[in-house]
């Protein structure tokens, strides 16, 4: 997603991490103890985030010790990392997760509302059954003929089905052809403004028991003091107030990358 700074990191791991935002870097804890016997709802005496710098060592120790990245998966992150809106692409932790939940519910159908460089949609590829498909959405094929090489290289072209398009119009044809309640899975990232159509779209063309995953919905901490004339903080912010009391799912918000929110569909 947009906005995702870089730091001081190697290339080789700087590409998709970002900050989980100023509320959480800023000396939440610094200098204060909690008093004994608090209770909160993080449990006893735990601190409500862990501080975990992006540039630190703590940082680094996880990705050497759970990044698992196929090698083309890398050398496109890699080509990624050179161009001028690179921030834009997904965490590699958070992208092995959803490969991850894309295995574990041995999905076959998956939608894609943001496709950037096409890392995050190789990623998903490279897990999906032969047969498997990725509707990948995006507006510009500028930044997807970076990937486009490597998805061949990868052996899994033919399961990405790239529609260069205003994503809602491909999710109004997707229904429209009767595959409501065909795809396992779905990844939101894109322009903001609209996360709550593309929620609401792909509830109708994810199966139950399938997952929804919504990217940037902390927005570099922008969440917390949402401007009145920032409206796409204003646009996630009442997304997650809606997803905090939506019956239609299960939800986990995960301070992972910019933050992402799973949404299982009951």
């Amino acid at each position: 997603g947009p906005e995702m700074p870089l730091f001081s990191v190697p290339k080789e791991v700087a590409v998709g991490t970002a900050m989980l935002g100023v509320a959480f870097a800023t000396g939440m804890l610094a200098g204060k103890r909690r008093p004994p016997h608090t209770h909160t709802l993080t449990g006893a005496g735990a601190a409500p985030f862990p501080i975990i710098g992006k540039s630190g060592p703590l940082w680094q120790y996880i990705l050497d010790h759970s990044l698992r990245e196929h090698p083309i998966l890398k050398k496109l992150r890699l080509l990624t990392a050179d161009h001028p809106w690179s921030k834009m692409m997904v965490s590699c932790d958070q992208a092995q997760l959803m490969a991850n939940l894309v295995k574990l519910i041995k999905a076959k159908k998956v939608i894609e509302i943001g496709v950037f460089t096409g890392y995050n949609t190789l990623n998903m590829a490279l897990v999906l059954p032969d047969n498997g498909r990725v509707i990948a959405c995006d507006i510009n094929e500028d930044y997807v003929k970076i990937g486009k090489p490597l998805w061949k290289e990868a052996g899994v072209e033919h399961k990405i089905d790239l529609r260069i398009k205003p994503a809602i119009q491909t999710l109004d044809e997707l229904l429209a052809s009767g595959e409501a309640e065909t795809f396992d899975f779905a990844f939101i990232d894109a322009d903001k403004e609209s996360c709550n159509e593309y929620y609401e779209k792909c509830l109708r063309l994810i199966k139950k028991g399938g997952i929804i995953a919504i990217d940037n919905v902390l927005w570099s901490g922008r969440v917390l003091k949402p401007r009145k004339d920032d409206l796409a903080t204003q646009s996630i912010h009442h997304l997650n107030e809606k997803l905090l009391r939506d019956t239609r799912v299960n939800i986990s918000m995960l301070p992972m990358g910019d933050g992402v929110t799973l949404a299982f569909k009951l």
